[in-house]
């Protein structure tokens, strides 16, 4: 995912079309081997010539996925900054090395002596990742404690965040980018507003008052009082402007509203990321104490290690890996990749560092084929323009999971194109509708401004599987999705005889409504 360009612009775009597809498949070849088709290469090498990508640098390959020969390729080898693309490594590596039915769990446990209803010690917040905790999950453990007996506490409330290194952000992420939901700080212990489980965000809604001049309603979800809201708005007449715009400043949790919103005008809704998502989570859960009658004496602490002789009180486990597939690949989710990167680590490693998740990673992806001393990769997510990988890494990488244990719970999991639903066409449901890849392509995306990738999966006219890497850097016109989707269209449609039909390819201005290029991830449902 990226980093958002401040504005975009409409743009008329062409229709292209995809006409006399044939690939010659060469049943004798081994494994990887080069039967680029010609009719193929003519009409992949005019989709790719398209004027938007002038100047720029692309690289393009297909695969038969059963075989792993290759049947075109166009600057396969050219290591690209991939964006979200990136997610195929980290997402394959989780399954193979944490498994599908790998659970995060976030405890409370009790260091001290108990005397009835009292604890003579410390109540302790144990994280371990979960990056899908809602504000109910904290509620919940509450009542568990609550439940236990446990109604004052005489110590601290401890938060031990210590499964992870205190590293938040990632190599190079953009500064500007600090307070976008997108980018939010990695804690093994913290909390998300919704069922997105934008892990580390608060979501802030802005009402307009009753009348011209009223300051703007502001509510949080989760309840807190770790960030403090500055609300500069206002209420302007019905009809006029809305300016709104929310921001956390650098280095502190105080979130500034400012602009105007007009009378009678629905809700806004922005996600903004935490500046320190322990603190976050372990106020929201000091707060759902309180709300069960348990009272803690002390102060809150964090980033201590839980005591060996600490007895457990109450337990939340997360929903499986192979779950957790879902709302990390549909919706593109940079948190998830992080928190998967340092699990990896430490779990493989004994390390909740990004180097040791990395290393680890590295030599998983030597084992299918894929040299990671020819790619660089930085973090889990993309967001860092330092990760450089090529097509044919990415497509080796897809044949080779085709035959792992894991593979149906992993592919289920990639957004599939022009397929409504949010949790499943995610970061393609509005993409390639009116053409053979719609509800055939199960691919990746990936996007940051100038960076654009698509890699995935695609079944011909034939029936046949294919395999496929599109990653485009340092364009400069608004979008090149158009073109990854002609490109999904054209080999959705093809039959291996040369009799496929003509077929017009999605509309580019149908990749991502309203035209601006970003993925749908980015704008969230009420703008995509």
């Amino acid at each position: 995912m990226t980093t958002k360009s401040r504005s975009f612009r409409r743009r008329a775009w062409t229709w292209a079309a995809v006409a006399g597809l044939a690939l010659a498949f060469n049943a004798g070849s081994p494994a990887g081997a080069d039967t680029t088709d010609p009719v193929l290469a003519k009409t992949l090498d005019r989709l790719i010539s398209d004027t938007r990508l002038d100047g720029s640098q692309v690289g393009v390959v297909v695969s038969d996925a059963k075989t792993g020969q290759t049947l075109y390729q166009r600057d396969g080898s050219k290591r690209l900054v991939p964006a979200s693309s990136t997610k195929l490594l980290t997402a394959t590596a989780a399954m193979q090395l944490l498994g599908p039915d790998y659970r995060f769990s976030t405890d409370v446990l009790a260091d001290g002596t108990r005397h009835g209803a009292v604890l003579k010690g410390d109540l302790y917040l144990r994280g371990t990742g979960d990056p899908t905790m809602l504000g109910k999950d904290y509620d919940t453990l509450a009542a568990q404690v609550a439940a236990a007996g446990i109604h004052r506490v005489t110590g601290k409330l401890i938060a031990d965040d210590t499964r992870f290194d205190s590293n938040r952000l990632g190599a190079s992420w953009a500064a500007d980018d600090e307070s976008a939901y997108y980018s939010s700080q990695i804690s093994p212990l913290t909390v998300a507003p919704d069922t997105d489980y934008d892990a580390g965000t608060v979501l802030v809604k802005v009402a307009p008052g009753a009348a011209p001049g009223d300051v703007p309603v502001v509510g949080l979800t989760p309840a807190n009082d770790y960030v403090h809201i500055e609300n500069r708005a206002t209420t302007v007449a019905a009809g006029q402007s809305n300016t709104l715009s929310v921001e956390r400043e650098h280095g502190s949790n105080t979130i500034v509203v400012t602009g105007s919103v007009p009378v009678g005008s629905a809700a806004a809704s922005s996600w903004i990321s935490v500046w320190e998502p322990t603190g976050y989570a372990t106020n929201v859960f000091a707060h759902a104490l309180a709300d069960h009658g348990v009272k803690v004496v002390g102060s809150v602490r964090l980033g201590k290690a839980t005591p060996k002789q600490a007895k457990a009180v109450a337990a939340h486990p997360s929903m499986p890996l192979k779950d957790l597939l879902t709302p990390f690949l549909k919706l593109s989710n940079n948190n998830h990749a992080e928190v998967l990167v340092k699990t990896v680590g430490y779990e493989v490693k004994g390390s909740g560092t990004w180097s040791a998740g990395l290393s680890a990673i590295s030599d998983y992806l030597r084992t299918l084929g894929v040299d990671p001393a020819a790619l660089r990769q930085v973090d889990g997510s993309g967001l860092s323009r330092m990760d450089v990988v090529s097509p044919a890494q990415f497509t080796q990488l897809l044949v080779a999971v085709r035959h792992k244990p894991w593979f149906q719970d992993w592919y289920d999991a990639l957004p599939i194109a022009c397929v409504a639903d949010r949790m499943t066409g995610g970061t393609l449901r509005s993409r390639m509708c009116g053409t053979p890849a719609a509800g055939n392509v199960h691919g990746k995306t990936g996007s940051l401004t100038g960076v654009s990738g698509l890699s995935g999966y695609v079944t011909d006219a034939d029936g046949r599987e294919l395999v496929f890497s599109v990653l485009s850097n340092n364009y400069v016109a608004s979008s090149v999705k158009g073109i990854e989707d002609s490109i999904g269209a054209a080999l959705a449609s093809y039959r291996a005889d040369g009799t496929g039909g003509t077929q017009r390819a999605v509309s580019p201005r149908a990749a991502t409504r309203g035209g601006t290029g970003l993925e749908c991830s980015w704008t969230k449902p009420a703008s995509c």
